[in-house]
């Protein structure tokens, strides 16, 4: 039993497919096969069960690939840190986010880390999902996510940094321009530009509506809260979105109303582990947090 064993069980397991595995580590789907036997040979017991479509860990599978996981993510990261204590202070920083995030929520933060951090390698990626984001924090290949905050997750750690009040957001000229507040009952007739249907924002946003007995109408999709507010901003329709940092200065064709009755959206990081950060990381996640606690800096 090897540790390339045990990582690429762990990859089979979370793709539920011996082929795509293949194909990420660029070799032969036998070759992924033998991994997995030769962890079946040592302990004796079927691992993963073949289906039509794919595989799926047996009872223990699931066993091997939570301990593994687990092991490798703290070997991983025990590297890392390891690294970071040789290179002093340098080192590295994985955050999953977008553009839309840096834009609203990171901006100021990013620069001041530079400065104070120039030798640190800064990586953004941008992951299709939360779950996608919380499967690469479990693996090590990630450090840092920000995120919608929802329900626990086994083995992730949330902190909340923000609530986001919701607002309105409207072309300058429109007849609702000129609103201080809305009600939720005024959103009944308004058909929305709706938020990237499978995202956790909207979900909550759908969420806070149901509970005040609204069921929302929508016309137009997007893919990310800026889409929904350059449409609303050309007069195209009105999208309800997270009242985000500089908005206010997009420009004199938008208007945001308060929708003050809707839960407001948590928003903050998810990390593996708080304790077993690295010490750029962590330096990264509190510049955002001071940020955050002291806008207009």
């Amino acid at each position: 039993m090897t540790l390339d064993d045990l990582r690429v069980f762990v990859a089979v397991c979370r793709a539920g497919s011996l082929s795509a595995v293949a194909r990420e580590l660029g070799c032969t789907q036998s070759a992924v096969s033998q991994h997995v036997k030769r962890l079946e040979r040592e302990t004796g017991v079927a691992l993963v069960e073949r289906q039509p479509r794919g595989v799926v860990p047996t009872q223990a599978g699931r066993v091997l690939e939570a301990a593994a996981s687990e092991g490798i993510s703290g070997l991983d990261l025990a590297v890392r840190q390891l690294r970071d204590l040789v290179d002093g202070a340098s080192g590295y920083v994985r955050v999953a986010t977008g553009a839309t995030t840096v834009r609203h929520f990171m901006g100021d933060a990013v620069v001041e880390f530079r400065r104070r951090h120039p030798r640190v390698n800064l990586e953004f990626r941008t992951v299709s999902s939360g779950r996608g984001s919380f499967d690469a924090l479990a693996d090590g290949s990630l450090d840092l996510a920000w995120i919608t905050l929802g329900r626990p997750v086994r083995g992730i750690e949330q902190r909340a940094v923000a609530e986001l009040p919701w607002v309105l957001a409207v072309r300058a000229d429109d007849p609702l321009a000129e609103r201080e507040r809305l009600g939720i009952a005024e959103l009944a007739d308004v058909r929305l530009i709706r938020l990237p249907p499978n995202s956790a924002s909207a979900a909550q946003l759908e969420a806070a509506a149901a509970e005040l007995g609204l069921p929302l109408t929508y016309d137009t999709n997007v893919a990310d809260w800026d889409t929904a507010l350059l449409l609303a901003e050309l007069g195209v329709g009105r999208a309800v979105v997270p009242e985000l940092s500089g908005l206010a200065a997009t420009g004199d064709d938008l208007r945001l109303i308060p929708v003050p009755e809707l839960r407001p959206l948590p928003v903050g990081w998810a990390v593996r582990r708080w304790e077993a950060l690295s010490p750029p990381a962590r330096a990264f996640a509190d510049t955002v947090e001071r940020f955050r606690r002291t806008p207009g800096r």
